[in-house]
């Protein structure tokens, strides 16, 4: 039930979904960068984040 939680944060805003996941590490900020470039790169991103670990 988390990870549906944390993918459907990642769909919303993907930088919340990967700190929900990993907190503010490096993922996070390259989140957060890829999200600034495209909106679609950060939740790809974010989705492959959670469906990692």
């Amino acid at each position: 039930m988390m990870d549906f939680i944390r993918v459907l944060f990642s769909i919303l805003l993907p930088p919340l979904g990967v700190f929900l996941q990993v907190g503010f590490k490096g993922a996070f900020w390259l989140n957060i960068l890829l999200t600034l470039f495209g909106y679609l790169p950060g939740i790809i991103h974010a989705v492959w984040i959670i469906a990692k670990r």
